[in-house]
């Protein structure tokens, strides 16, 4: 095991990492899904009590990808935030990472939790809903594309393993058409996967990262075009 694997999607290496994303060497380009920054403070003014401190510990891993790859942009494949944003400590935390990494160009493919995104002052640069670059369709929602490999979010996908307790791991889930990048923020439900046929999944487990195949087998590293 290691914190971060290679593969090669639709002819392009990529690098995926145990914290949650996908780095793009060609265009030193570091991809991410499903932030939902401030979560916690909707459920908290919900009256739903939960933990603090979840926003800085994704900030420190954020922190860490962007220094494991050299990567110059940061792009968000959608659900930056989760819902209204209000003058709350998150964005401090926020305003306090960004101060750290001003070399970092950052950007978002708007997903459906965005829609205070545009005027939540992140400094995010909007960039749709969907981005063609190169063999690559970056979107949130995944899907089949005409012509491209589909890079996307939205549902958080996640394996068991046999032995561990019914726990749910977050992973890559590399499909023929297109890769479901792993929810970035812990703070979140998942979805359970099963991959079958050519399917792979790489599985994120305690800042580790490795491929399985069916059942649960580890696999050896993946190539889909």
């Amino acid at each position: 095991m290691a914190a971060s694997v290679h593969a090669r999607l639709a002819g392009e290496e990529v690098e995926l990492f145990a914290d949650r994303g996908l780095y793009w060497p060609a265009r030193r380009r570091m991809l991410v899904a499903d932030l939902h920054l401030g979560k916690a403070d909707v459920f908290r003014r919900a009256g739903i009590g939960v933990p603090r401190g979840g926003t800085s510990h994704d900030l420190a891993r954020l922190s860490r990808l962007l220094d494991a790859s050299g990567a110059s942009e940061l792009w968000v494949l959608g659900d930056v935030v989760h819902g209204a944003v209000n003058d709350t400590s998150w964005q401090e935390s926020w305003r306090q990472w960004r101060a750290r990494h001003p070399q970092v160009s950052i950007g978002a493919i708007v997903g459906n939790h965005d829609r205070a995104l545009a005027n939540a002052g992140l400094g995010f640069e909007l960039l749709g809903e969907e981005v063609d670059d190169g063999p690559f369709a970056l979107r949130h929602h995944p899907g089949a594309h005409a012509s491209r490999h589909v890079l996307a979010g939205h549902l958080h996908p996640a394996v068991r393993l046999p032995g561990m307790q019914g726990r749910r791991w977050p992973v890559f889930w590399l499909r023929g058409s297109h890769t479901v990048l792993p929810a970035f923020s812990e703070f979140t439900g998942s979805f359970v996967v099963e991959p079958a046929g050519s399917e792979r999944v790489a599985i994120c487990v305690e800042g580790e990262v490795v491929w399985l195949a069916a059942a649960g087998k580890p696999a050896g590293q993946a190539g889909l075009r």
